[in-house]
């Protein structure tokens, strides 16, 4: 039996939440599943991910491949570098050495996105000001 862990849809019509399960990889997306790993919430911004990494890193001892999709949220979580770690074989004081490493790359990466947002929010804006300026002028007249 080959297990994947992959999403399971829940939730009403067009309004999706997932559950991030352990499954046989011949049953169907929302059939019978071994185990319950988290949860994914796409609809909130940010996304709301929760994981329970004990679950999760011993699905992945016995063999388990993720989905493209859960594989990406498990990048996002920092699970798949800690396991990529300890595959490598390296003692639990390195490993937390190199998740702190990663996890002020992440808050780095957070910040600049916000940036980015507010860049193009003042952009939008003054568009939209560049726009009104010109009808404003031509009702004057």
């Amino acid at each position: 039996m080959s297990v994947h862990l992959r999403l399971r849809r829940m939730g009403k019509k067009k309004q999706p939440h997932y559950r991030i399960v352990a499954i046989d990889s011949r049953s169907a997306r929302d059939g019978k599943y071994l185990d319950n790993v988290g949860t994914y919430n796409p609809r909130t911004e940010p996304a709301a991910v929760m994981i329970n990494n004990d679950r999760a890193f011993y699905w992945l001892a016995q063999g388990a491949k993720p989905s493209d999709t859960v594989h990406g949220l498990f990048q996002r979580q920092g699970i798949m570098l800690r396991w990529h770690l300890q595959k490598l074989g390296m003692d639990e004081a390195k490993i937390g050495e190199e998740m702190q490493k990663w996890q002020a790359l992440q808050a780095e990466k957070q910040k600049r996105q916000e940036a980015l947002r507010e860049q193009r929010k003042q952009k939008r804006k003054a568009k939209k000001a560049a726009e009104a300026a010109p009808k404003e002028g031509a009702a004057a007249a």
